[in-house]
């Protein structure tokens, strides 16, 4: 079995709770370099980790197929840059980019090195997420006509992050937004049009911590929430169509079992409780007929399990960049939607 060695750039939330143990649970993938500000930090969980300060130390190691940038979102373009330009092949962390623009020339750079670039857009394999797929596809609610996620937080004070801090590609919409769309795009395409509601909504808040998006797809709706002011949660997803409708609540359990200290393959790994399972309501006569659905294990493990075989056997990426440069056209579309108040379209 072919050893695909990897480097990671950052080792924040995104590079110790998500990317490294989910790498290291994978067999034919191996950590080869870390770089990070914080060697401790990370010897505490690899204790035998080369650890280095800068992407220039880890570029320069041959020995290294796969460059994973973790780091904040203003530096994914230059660091994903960089790496293809030294010949490795590239996953980023959502979101993206900044930019469509720079997604365009990064993709140029991949197609020209013969690299493969791909993003991180781990919540297609959230439970609830599959569970909804599932029930659209199988076509048991007819022709959908609404398709409603949410990600809601209660976090009414603003902390001192950079995610929380005036910069490129801070805020909420950046943050979470892009787990949404992604989502939304995954499962029915570009929309027509996007209109945005984006602002800072939390006292002393310095960018934007609340969004609630419209995307146009002629008779059907999708509408994108998140608000940092929600004590208690509605429903994650509500999908209406010709012939039903799933109503899910709850969130997918996989991001606490990482941070715990579980991986892919330890007891319960990305399965809910019977509690929250959705409900599924169709006709049936005169009355409707309302059912649980068990929800699909989530498997943020395929995510990397792709990339293997992208590199390995020329399989089709997990996540191609074209799809996140659509992902980020939307986060600005709905900027610019909500800044002038007006539909941005495709």
């Amino acid at each position: 079995m072919k050893t695909i060695n990897v480097g990671i750039v950052g080792y924040g939330l995104s590079g110790e709770i998500f990317h490294a143990p989910l790498i290291q649970s994978l067999a034919g993938m191996d950590i080869l370099k870390i770089v990070s500000s914080d060697p401790h930090k990370v010897r505490r969980k690899f204790p035998d980790m080369e650890v280095v300060s800068s992407i220039e130390d880890l570029l320069s190691d041959e020995r290294i197929d796969l460059v994973v940038i973790t780091t904040p979102n203003s530096t994914h373009y230059s660091f994903a840059k960089q790496s293809l330009l030294a010949g490795k092949h590239v996953v980023v962390e959502k979101p993206f980019v900044i930019q469509t623009e720079e997604a365009k020339d990064l993709i140029e750079i991949a197609n020209g090195q013969n690299k493969l670039l791909s993003v991180f857009h781990n919540r297609r394999w959230d439970n609830d997420f599959l569970t909804v797929k599932q029930c659209i596809e199988s076509g048991a609610m007819g022709e959908i006509y609404l398709y409603e996620a949410h990600f809601d937080r209660y976090r009414p004070e603003v902390r001192e992050r950079w995610r929380e801090q005036v910069g490129p590609g801070a805020g909420m919409l950046y943050d979470l937004g892009a787990h949404l769309i992604d989502q939304a795009l995954y499962l029915f395409g570009n929309p027509i049009s996007v209109f945005g509601d984006v602002f800072a909504q939390r006292v002393d808040a310095l960018v934007d911590d609340y969004f609630h998006i419209i995307l146009n797809y002629g008779k059907m709706r999708v509408i994108l929430h998140s608000g940092s002011i929600v004590k208690s949660s509605g429903p994650k997803f509500q999908v209406h169509g010709s012939k039903g409708s799933f109503i899910k609540y709850g969130l997918d359990s996989q991001e606490d079992a990482l941070r715990q200290g579980s991986v892919p393959g330890s007891p319960g790994w990305g399965q809910d409780h019977e509690q929250w399972y959705g409900e599924l309501t169709t006709e049936n006569g005169k009355h409707g007929t309302t059912k649980k659905i068990e929800t699909i294990p989530g498997s943020y493990e395929n995510f990397y399990q792709g990339i293997y075989q992208a590199i390995t056997h020329n399989a089709p990426l997990p996540v191609n960049a074209i799809e996140a440069m659509n992902t980020i056209k939307v986060i600005e579309l709905a900027k610019k939607s909500s800044l002038e108040q007006k539909n941005g379209f495709i």
